[in-house]
């Protein structure tokens, strides 16, 4: 379960306001060929420091999977989409992956 030199699998976690906002980022990435595809989780809890004061919202988190030649693409186009005005984004290249995985996200995102 390694991935190839060809093809690594990459994976995008992002909190958005609420399920119906993260339902319609990861259509568009999907529709514009970005992702293959993105699992909404939630409702998550979020504890975070904010202009000096702690702030507490429930948010829909996103983890979208991508290839590490369209990462680039996927998170600029998730921050230009993003409501937030200092979205978190943050993404990883993934060390291993099953073969079929990497096979199918690939055609996902050609």
């Amino acid at each position: 379960m390694t991935t190839g030199e060809a093809t690594r699998a990459a994976l995008i976690y992002s909190p958005l306001p609420d399920a119906e906002t993260a339902r319609a980022i990861a259509g568009t990435l999907l529709d514009e060929g970005l992702i293959a595809c993105a699992n909404l989780l939630g409702p998550i809890e979020s504890v975070f420091l904010w202009k000096g004061q702690r702030e507490c919202a429930s948010e829909t988190a996103a983890l979208f999977k991508t290839t590490a030649e369209a990462l680039k693409r996927a998170v600029n186009r998730l921050h230009a989409l993003h409501p937030y005005e200092t979205p978190v984004i943050i993404a990883t290249i993934c060390d291993a992956a099953h073969p079929d995985t990497l096979a199918w996200i690939s055609e996902q995102t050609r």
